[in-house]
């Protein structure tokens, strides 16, 4: 007796078995989760000492130089019109959006919390993908969304209960979250033909001009920072701008978007941690329960539906 797969009635349903990555991709994702979650504790350090915009763009300013360096060298591809746009909004999006919204929710929210609503951003890339790239929308993945949503809501309640902040934070997060699903969401269509440094290094440039009306504030706030803050803000541009972006592109030209977003869901425990040995910052009993429950949904979106099977004599 023979039993064979029958087609789901879900149209992204089926199930697959994820090939194995190779040793320099799983590199990439381990360092540029490393210095992503790196980020989140650098910027609460400096936080005091910069506006998000004025912090964005001196983070920007510095990975644009260091990613050009990287270019020396290598072959320039000149883009189409639907991909320059594409890495336009891409730029806008990710490198200028996303930092400054991090950047201010990170002024009234902890590291931890702040990473656990920006980490809602891989929902949103499954979701922002079956909705414009036709890839589908399955049950679970609708499912998944509205159990992440009441994570948020309850880590926003907490806000509100323990005097964190006035909600201002988690409303910055979740821009944050939203912003950085639209750059991957338009990263990976360009990243089939051109380089990953070139598309990386336009990226930043884009979202270093797109934040140059914050150039006053960069000037007021280098004026009065501690030379502590300044090393902080250099190391914010060369490591998880200029190297993690880097790795992060190749290892998203290797596999697809959906599958490179699950491996973020590690960073708000590397930040929890991280945030607690050097700021002893631990998030607020709620802000940890909603947390949770945006990862439980996180993991009910990846589900599948099994595939049923039916057996057929022989």
């Amino acid at each position: 007796m023979t039993r064979i797969p029958l087609p789901s009635a879900d149209p992204v349903a089926h199930s697959t078995v994820a090939p194995k990555l190779s040793p320099s991709v799983l590199i990439a994702i381990i360092v540029t989760l490393l210095a992503w979650s790196s980020a989140f504790i650098v910027i609460r350090g400096v936080a005091p000492h910069f506006t998000g915009g004025s912090l964005a763009l001196a983070r920007l300013v510095v990975g644009t130089v260091v990613l050009s360096l990287l270019l020396v060298g290598h072959r320039w591809v000149r883009p189409t019109g639907r991909e320059w746009l594409l890495i336009v909004v891409f730029g806008i999006a990710w490198f200028a959006a996303y930092n400054v919204s991090l950047n201010i929710a990170e002024h009234t929210l902890d590291a931890g919390t702040t990473a656990m609503i920006v980490n809602i951003g891989p929902l949103l890339i499954a979701l922002g993908a079956g909705v414009f790239l036709g890839d589908g929308i399955p049950r679970w993945l609708l499912i998944g969304a509205g159990v992440a949503f009441l994570g948020v809501v309850l880590i926003g309640i907490s806000s509100g209960i323990t005097g964190v902040g006035d909600g201002t934070g988690v409303l910055w997060s979740l821009v944050a979250a939203v912003t950085y699903s639209i750059g991957v969401l338009c990263q990976k269509p360009v990243l089939r033909r051109l380089p990953n440094r070139q598309v990386t290094f336009l990226g930043c440039a884009i979202g270093a001009i797109a934040c140059t009306p914050f150039a006053g504030s960069l000037v007021h706030d280098l004026s009065r920072a501690p030379v502590s803050s300044v090393f902080g803000a250099i190391y914010l541009g060369v490591v998880p701008t200029a190297i993690a972006f880097s790795t992060w592109a190749y290892a998203l030209s290797k596999m697809s978007a959906g599958s490179l977003a699950v491996t973020t869901y590690i960073v708000p425990a590397l930040v929890v941690l991280e945030a607690f040995l050097f700021f002893r910052e631990v998030p607020a009993p709620l802000a940890v329960v909603g947390g949770i429950v945006c990862l439980v949904g996180v993991a009910l979106s990846r589900k599948r539906a099994r595939v049923p099977f039916t057996a057929v004599g022989s």
